[in-house]
């Protein structure tokens, strides 16, 4: 089981700092989806990409490991406007990634997954 939680704090950290970047690299996709509602989504945009990119960093080190786990869980309930504004606005284009109701009602029923994965982490 270590093996396996190793593998899967590895995957985790390149996720996110994968994610992080991708909102400097593809910045028009990610606010595009930001909820009207939100004021200056590309601020909103590369602030997001900050804190994924720091809170991957943060989960390297078992002394701040416990701080990007409960990071992520906010983060990701913060996000969750995004993805039902995605549900609500599918289909819709991102892209070349077409966001059908079904792809966004996954997208939205993985955030708690995605919670439960860093929460595992926090140790």
């Amino acid at each position: 089981m270590k093996i396996v939680k190793k593998i899967s704090l590895l995957v985790l950290i390149a996720g996110y700092f994968i994610a992080g970047l991708n909102h400097f690299y593809n910045p028009a996709s990610y606010v595009k989806i930001i909820p009207d509602y939100l004021p200056f989504p590309l601020v909103l945009n590369y602030l997001s990409g900050v804190f994924e990119i720091l809170f991957a960093a943060l989960l390297i080190s078992t002394k701040t490991r416990k701080l990007a786990a409960y990071g992520i869980v906010l983060m990701l309930t913060a996000f969750l406007p995004v993805h039902i504004t995605m549900l609500i606005d599918a289909p819709m284009q991102l892209g070349k990634l077409t966001v059908t109701p079904a792809l966004a009602w996954v997208r939205l029923l993985l955030q708690p997954l995605l919670m439960l994965w860093a929460w595992w982490h926090r140790r």
